[in-house]
């Protein structure tokens, strides 16, 4: 791709007419080296992100597979359907895991008589410590679950002693005798005949202090399967764990990553599961972008001091204004955002420079509602159908459909996306210019942390494991009855709300947007501002040129638009001043060029 392109959109005609202008000079480099959504960094902490958060995980499954009626939001810098991949594969295997925990639970009730039942209370009072923690963070709270948490772990060490000193020392009711591994082994022979202590033969009859009259081999297993649950449980903890620390060394490792075929979550089978992930796939990087009227441009982050503003067309003295077209303003802005690709070095270092503008990426969307459509199948999603509403849209100036040219930058390895839409129109001898730039977030910082939780687990040594999976089993059973509790009922939504049926929704959140953060270092807040702050400046220039070649005069628009910062733009004429958004200085006199300048590039509104 030149220089000075817009990139084609999917299937467009060779002859379609261009958002550019011609120049020549020598050849410039290209820009970085792309990487495929599919590839990115945080599609592949996006998808370590659904092993290690659960509710992050059922909100990805809820929007792309059981509401299959909504439309998938823009995924900038990402792969949703990759995500959903990983988010139903994490869950099958939770559910597993879940299953056999449980199953555990029940088989050692049964053989043990019972006795596993006084595991129940401190597991229950553990539980409701957690929970009364989340509910709120006032010292009550916190007290109450100190308490609680005290309380359970007190008496699961006092039942667990209990069962020990039964185990070994066999005090049962008064009249059993030392219950130890040996006097396990002489019950076993015992029952089976191969022991006669009544003759004083065997083992009891070097002993009789190990006879155990009224035990009897059930009685036995039934105390040392109560002793060892939490040990089974805490093995099973353990085991997934590591499945989850292997799977970051694996197919969700930097190397192994990019490699989409060769993913075993790709590879799953289910109708439903494929005919979604094609779906998904056709949605979340068109230049087609279908939305609902509440939130319209969901998947591209938080809004980032959007801004507007309105000139005369006043024609210049002497020169015979001729009629502007929103895309030869366009045209005009395009060829200069697109020279910021460009290092502006010496071309011996041009290919050393890494600075994220030289990936910015430049296209024309159009903004569609979903309202009328029968089914999300009917979408215009074909090259021909979007040609149509893209030639329409461009220059009608519409409510409902909308022309942006879209402006993206990806900085932190996709961590960062900086998304700036520019819509100009021409009406009633007035020139109308919209900005929205965007902001997504940095990840969840423990998804940023997931290769470190996994190297940890995986490099620590085995008491440290033990004793991790240990104090992580008591827990173990209600979170498995929960996550099956919760399979139980997602599938019975799935089978009975008719999703499937319903008229087609625009999206109701994006992948990307679940998994960011609300704070951001102060270099990211840095190069989000910089990024912001060059594009706009080149975007004006564009309109600022298209102006004066149309044969307008471009004073008033050099005067009002002085400085966008902070939330708004300052704006300055002859007959006042006009300030849009937060935090404007505004004056009618003075140095303009200072109005906004100590503004802190953290304000986003």
């Amino acid at each position: 791709m030149s220089g000075n392109e817009v990139p084609a959109q999917p299937g467009e005609p060779a002859a379609r007419p261009r958002l550019r202008k011609e120049t020549a000079g020598p050849p410039v480099p290209g820009p970085l080296p792309a990487t495929p959504p599919g590839a990115s960094e945080a599609t592949r902490l996006l998808c370590a992100g659904t092993y290690l958060d659960d509710t992050f995980r059922d909100a990805v499954i809820d929007e792309l597979y059981v509401h299959e009626e909504r439309f998938a939001a823009p995924s900038l810098g990402i792969d949703a359907a990759r995500v959903l991949a990983h988010a139903l594969r994490a869950r099958r295997l939770e559910r597993a895991w879940s299953t056999a925990i449980l199953l555990t639970w029940l088989v050692a009730v049964v053989l043990s008589q019972g006795m596993t039942w006084g595991y129940f209370a401190p597991v229950v009072l553990l539980g409701l410590a957690r929970f009364v923690r989340g509910l709120s963070t006032a010292w009550p709270a916190r007290l109450l679950s100190f308490v609680l948490r005290w309380y359970a772990r007190i008496s699961l060490l006092f039942f667990v002693v209990v069962l020990a000193l039964m185990a070994f020392t066999a005090s049962r009711s008064g009249a059993l005798s030392a219950l130890s591994p040996i006097a396990l082994i002489e019950s076993l022979l015992a029952d089976t005949g191969l022991t006669e202590s009544s003759h004083g033969g065997g083992l009891s009859g070097m002993d009789g202090s190990l006879d155990t009259p009224g035990l009897g081999l059930a009685g036995v297993i039934a105390v040392w399967v109560a002793l060892l649950l939490p040990v089974l449980v805490a093995v099973l903890v353990a085991l997934q764990r590591g499945q989850f620390a292997r799977a970051l060394t694996r197919e969700l490792s930097r190397e192994r990553f990019p490699d989409v075929m060769a993913d075993p979550a790709e590879r799953a089978e289910g109708i439903r599961f494929q005919r979604l992930r094609d779906r998904v796939r056709i949605e979340q990087h068109g230049p087609l972008v279908m939305y609902r009227p509440g939130d319209p441009f969901c998947g591209a982050g938080e809004p980032f001091k959007p801004w507007s503003l309105s000139v005369e067309l006043v024609p210049r003295t002497g020169r015979t204004a001729v009629p502007l077209d929103n895309g030869e303003i366009l045209a005009r802005i395009v060829p200069l955002v697109e020279a910021l690709r460009v290092p502006s070095g010496s071309p011996a270092t041009a290919d050393a420079v890494r600075d994220r503008l030289r990936a910015l990426e430049i296209d024309q969307c159009v903004f569609l509602p979903v309202d009328g459509l029968p089914t999300r199948a009917a979408a215009p999603y074909a090259p021909a159908a979007f040609e149509a509403h893209r030639a329409a849209a461009l220059e009608e100036g519409g409510e409902t459909r909308r022309h942006f040219l879209r402006i993206r930058v990806g900085g932190w390895h996709e961590g960062v996306v900086t998304t700036v839409f520019v819509r100009v129109h021409t009406q009633g001898g007035m020139l109308m210019m919209e900005v929205a730039p965007h902001v997504l977030w940095p990840l969840r910082p423990h998804f940023q942390d997931a290769d470190r939780i996994a190297h940890q687990y995986r490099h620590h040594h085995y008491f440290g494991k033990a004793v991790w999976a240990l104090t992580h089993s008591p827990r173990a059973a209600v979170d498995a009855l929960l996550t099956l509790v919760r399979g139980v009922g997602g599938g019975w939504g799935l089978a009975t709300e008719g999703h499937g049926a319903a008229l087609p929704e625009g999206p109701a959140t994006s992948v990307r947007e679940l998994g960011s953060d609300d704070e951001a270092s102060l270099f990211q807040y840095m190069d989000v501002a910089r990024y912001l702050k060059t594009v706009q400046q080149r975007v004006a220039a564009g309109v600022k040129s298209a102006l004066h070649e149309a044969g307008y005069q471009t004073a008033e628009f050099e005067q009002r638009i002085v400085h966008v910062a902070d939330g708004g733009v300052y704006v300055e004429s002859a007959q006042g001043a006009v300030g849009i958004g937060d935090h404007n200085t505004i004056t009618n006199n003075g140095d303009p060029a200072s109005a906004g300048d100590s503004a802190s590039p953290k304000g986003r509104h």
